[in-house]
């Protein structure tokens, strides 16, 4: 299975037409696109520091067709700012395909949005993260996504993670699931 379509499978059967969801590492609009189309008469939020992927991305839901997106120019770490609660969202953590490799999400402010997000995300919501460990960055980003997630109560969360064992560079996935109590 590929790594998007089993982060997609994450959220399978959990959301509703009308859903508020969130693209938390905008790139160029596919996730978003993804989420767009899962949420017809709902809002999607998709955030990105670079201009480039604003633009792509508008151009690109633009051509499918979707208007149901709301693109900030912002860091994901700054969720809060622009949103009071979602249903589920995705990371894809790293450099946007196509762009500057050097621009690469970050460690600190991937924790803030990761744990902002989860306050924010409704019971019953799932928050799905791509690390891609394959660069410096990356795998400070994953090992330090380990250590925090590890540490969420089992009572209200369910966090997996979805990793190749045999390929330790290869890009993983972290669900986090807000029980529904």
């Amino acid at each position: 299975m590929q790594l998007l379509d089993a982060a997609k499978s994450f959220l399978n059967g959990r959301i509703k037409e009308d859903d508020t969801l969130v693209d938390f590492t905008m790139g160029n609009g596919h996730d978003t696109a993804y989420l767009c189309s899962l949420v017809p008469k709902g809002t999607v939020y998709a955030f990105d520091i670079q201009r480039e992927a604003l633009e792509n991305t508008s151009k690109l839901l633009s051509d499918m067709g979707y208007g149901n997106a709301t693109l900030i120019q912002d860091s994901h770490a700054n969720i809060a700012k622009y949103v009071k609660s979602f249903k589920c969202g995705m990371f894809n953590l790293g450099y946007r395909p196509g762009g500057d490799k050097s621009v690469t999400t970050m460690t600190e402010s991937t924790l803030k949005a990761v744990t902002d997000g989860i306050s924010l995300m409704e019971k019953g919501g799932v928050l799905v993260v791509s690390v891609y460990p394959g660069h410096e960055e990356g795998t400070r980003e994953g090992e330090a996504l380990y250590r925090l997630l590890s540490s969420y109560d089992k009572i209200y969360y369910s966090v997996i993670q979805y990793r190749m064992i045999n390929s330790p560079t290869s890009p993983f996935i972290f669900a986090i699931e807000k029980y529904d109590k």
